[in-house]
């Protein structure tokens, strides 16, 4: 490794301890990086395109127009394929947690089109599937309810 190159923060969690949740990643000024972590890394059960790229046209859109959207920056898949990035502005973790769960309980019982399903709004627009995205929401909310005392920490 080249000497000037510093380890960013996601490298430097071990992965091997990492559990299903939703996590802290990183704070920058008035910036949180939510860790939303759906798979266990390096388990061998990855997030396939089609219902990654179906999960993030759902929630984003939920996200976004929901109670905070107003201070969501960004969501969109981990490149291991075993989560989200969510990046708030100012937001408090309890009320992300909140709006989450609501966007993961929005999704699931969402019916129609998923948003942004057409060629003109999607450069993948034939890969994606609500059903695909409905269940991946209600595997993650229930890993979510489940966890009864939510620190954002890792371990």
């Amino acid at each position: 490794m080249e000497k000037d190159i510093k380890k960013i923060a996601s490298f430097s969690v071990d992965h091997d301890k990492i559990e299903p949740g939703i996590y802290i990643s990183r704070i920058d000024g008035d910036i949180t990086t939510f860790d939303l972590r759906t798979r266990k890394p390096n388990g061998g059960d990855y997030l396939d395109d089609q219902t990654m790229h179906s999960v993030e046209h759902m929630l984003a859109t939920y996200l976004r127009n929901g109670e905070i959207g107003q201070n969501v920056i960004y969501f969109g898949p981990m490149g291991c394929r075993t989560g989200f990035y969510l990046l708030t502005r100012d937001e408090e973790p309890e009320a992300v947690l909140s709006a989450l769960k609501n966007a993961l309980g929005k999704t699931i019982s969402h019916e129609g089109e998923i948003f942004g399903a057409t060629k003109a709004e999607c450069g993948n627009y034939r890969c994606l599937s609500l059903s695909d995205a409905k269940a991946e929401c209600r595997l993650y909310l229930d890993i979510l309810e489940k966890k009864a005392n939510n620190n954002f920490k890792y371990y």
